[in-house]
């Protein structure tokens, strides 16, 4: 054990306070930032094998609980703990690490790096009994904790991640298993977090976070498995996050969010499942919206809140909120980049039906069906303008009557000043012609003058027109009946 016999004075004091648990502060102010530990001599140097050797070999004192705290000390070589059990708590805050520490596999007791300087992090695999703090760390490599177990919580608040542009994320939480919370608060990180895969029991807080990677992935998510909230309230990225498949039992909240990845989706999060989702308070997506397949019971969605191009097919939730008119909600299934979507205006229809709001929903459908024409062969078109002039696809019956009326006002006094002949005088009824227009009008109630008499000239075309009118107008209503019927 050379560590123990050639120990410089510093080292020598951080050893004799092991044993007690003592703290050793080498801080000259207690804000003492750890960016310039490069500079720091020997009166505060700590080698890494040292630190080891004292973390897997001290002695302990008894009736003592050991602990290593050491404040604004600087470290050098690798502390490689690969693999090794440390049942003691390490507090190494503040300190300036020359090399990426090395935890691979290890199982440690409680972990704080609390303000230090380091240029990476290796700790795949970890496992820590309590809580592991990187609160204001600021990390200049990769930190890899895939398929890491954390009993506690991860802390990351107010920490700057960066590394090397490459293939490597910033933040490797994959497969990750976390018993507590990640709670990241104004986390600032220049590439990758990648979160596939992991579990967190607790919530997820990343609310007021910087997160840079242009053109790339800012987050990635997929089938992350939240069992609380995922909250990121005024968080600021330039990039995509994805969620695709993830499922978060309570809210999904991006509030505030300003997320930019020009010409490409911004937030994927297809095929996943959210207690609640908040796109509002000013959320700005630069970039599509792709909720393909995605079941959400609560949407708190804003209409400003919506890109100019979205995805949203298969899309379900019961209940969306605020409460705003149709003509507000229905441009945002206009811009869908798949053109006619029938099952996003059903699930508006159904969500403003829940509410009582029938007069939005009637809106909705004849919004539907003008959107269905549109994909039609030119008769069809046709048809659907005809449908929709006369009663609004039968959504509007008030439309039809107004129509009936008018035409038979035109009828009435048209036939009312040039009486058409009967054709057999002695059998025809006496002339009416308000019921003779009711007749050409309505093609299944008869009252016996139609056919008695026969128009000749101008007026037998006028009762063509009349005929045909009646029949488009009779089928149009009959077919708004229909659909009324099958909603109900």
């Amino acid at each position: 054990m050379s560590e123990i016999n050639d120990l410089t004075p510093a080292e020598a004091r951080v050893w004799r306070a092991f044993p007690r648990g003592e703290a050793v502060d080498f801080r000259t102010a207690g804000d003492e930032d750890a960016s310039p530990g490069g500079e720091w001599g020997p009166e505060r140097t700590v080698r890494a094998s040292v630190v080891r050797a004292l973390l897997l070999k001290a002695p302990r004192q008894e009736g003592e609980v050991a602990a290593l705290k050491v404040a604004g000390a600087r470290i050098t070589g690798v502390l490689d703990l690969r693999y090794a059990t440390v049942d003691s708590v390490v507090r190494l805050s503040q300190c300036r690490f020359d090399d990426a520490p090395d935890l691979s596999g290890a199982h440690l007791s409680y972990l704080n790096l609390s303000g230090s300087v380091l240029p990476g992090l290796a700790s795949a695999r970890v496992r820590v009994d309590g809580s592991l703090r990187l609160t204001r760390c600021r990390l200049r490599g990769p930190v890899r904790l895939g398929g890491a177990q954390i009993s506690g919580t991860l802390f990351l608040e107010g920490a700057e991640l960066t590394a090397p542009d490459g293939p490597q994320p910033v933040l490797q939480l994959k497969q990750a298993t976390i018993e507590d919370e990640i709670c990241a608060p104004r986390l600032r990180t220049h590439g990758e977090i990648r979160l596939d895969g992991a579990a967190v029991a607790g919530s997820v807080d990343l609310n007021g976070a910087r997160l840079y990677h242009p053109g790339h992935a800012v987050l990635d998510a997929q089938t992350l498995v939240v069992e609380g909230n995922v909250l990121m309230r005024r968080v600021e990225a330039a990039g995509w996050i994805g969620l695709g498949g993830a499922r978060v039992a309570g809210r999904l909240d991006l509030s505030h969010i300003r997320l930019s990845n020009p010409g490409d989706a911004a937030l994927r999060a297809s095929g996943s499942t959210f207690g609640e989702l908040w796109l509002r308070g000013s959320a700005s997506l630069d970039g599509r919206l792709n909720l393909r397949r995605t079941q959400i019971d609560v949407l708190f969605l804003e209409p400003e809140a919506v890109p100019d191009v979205v995805l949203l097919n298969s899309l379900g939730y019961t209940t969306l909120i605020p409460h705003e008119p149709a003509e507000r909600r229905l441009p945002m299934l206009e811009r869908d980049r798949e053109g006619y979507v029938p099952h996003a205006y059903e699930q508006l229809t159904a969500a403003y039906r829940r509410i009582g709001d029938d007069h939005a929903a009637r809106l909705v459908q004849l919004a539907k069906q003008r959107r269905h024409r549109s994909t039609l062969a030119w008769y069809g078109r046709l048809w659907g303008h005809v449908q929709d002039a006369t009663v609004g696809y039968g959504f509007r019956p008030l439309r039809a009557c107004v129509w009936l009326l008018s035409l038979l006002a035109v009828g009435s006094a048209a036939y009312g000043l040039h009486h058409p002949p009967p054709l057999k005088p002695s059998e025809a009824p006496q002339f009416d012609p308000v019921f003779y227009t009711l007749d050409l009008l309505l093609p299944v109630i008869s009252f016996g003058q139609e056919g008695a008499f026969a128009p000749q000239g101008w007026y037998q075309t006028l009762s063509y027109v009349l005929i045909i009118t009646g029949w488009i107008l009779a089928t149009t209503v009959l077919a708004g009946v229909t659909r009324s019927v099958s909603r109900s």
